[in-house]
């Protein structure tokens, strides 16, 4: 079997991951399951250069083993791309999810709704056991809710209304197999897989 490291303790990251990339001979643990420990400074400034941080500080505390990782977030429009590379830590370093969806309603409270467009944009990092790297990048493109709906998602989900839902529903609100197939990190991921494919 080959293990890969996958760059996070999220337990919904990983499992959604372990199964858009399922190929044979294939386990995937988080850190926490490998007793790792790998917290670097994501002090990038975009969504790639933190992705690589971390996939080269999870390559480094294995040994060398096959790494993936992760950076994505939320860019709204009329906040300039705000909060973007931020997004985890919007409302503070030890923000919860609720500090950071609270700030993102204030700071859109006057602005009208059809000019709250915004995307979650996911961009992955993997690198191989013999170093070889391959980056993917995923989007989804929506809109700014107004209060929070739903209990199926994390972070801005209960907040996101995605285009590509015609009933109104937030991301927050989809079952998870119905975020995994227009998530943005569903669609990175089915670029790398295409990609560790070719």
């Amino acid at each position: 079997m080959k293990t890969i490291v996958i760059a996070s303790n999220n337990a919904h990251k990983a499992e959604e991951i372990a199964t858009a990339l399922d190929f044979p001979g294939w386990e995937f643990h988080t850190l926490r399951e490998l007793g790792l420990e790998s917290d670097p400074a994501e002090d990038a400034d975009s969504f790639e250069g933190n992705a690589r941080i971390k996939a080269q500080a999870a390559r480094a505390a294995s040994g060398g083993k096959a790494v993936l990782a992760d950076d994505s977030g939320l860019a709204v429009d009329a906040l300039d791309g705000a909060p973007g590379v931020y997004s985890a830590r919007y409302a503070g370093e030890d923000a919860t999810d609720a500090d950071n969806n609270v700030k993102l309603l204030a700071a859109l409270a006057d602005v009208p709704d059809e000019q709250r467009t915004a995307r979650f944009v996911c961009t992955l990092v993997f690198i191989d056991e013999d170093g070889t790297e391959e980056v993917a990048y995923g989007t989804i493109e929506g809109r700014i809710g107004r209060e929070e709906r739903g209990d199926h998602g994390f972070g801005y989900d209960p907040l996101f209304l995605p285009d590509v839902f015609d009933d109104g529903r937030t991301l927050a609100e989809a079952l998870p197999h119905e975020k995994n197939a227009v998530s943005h990190r569903g669609n990175a991921l089915r670029e790398l897989r295409a990609k560790l494919e070719g």
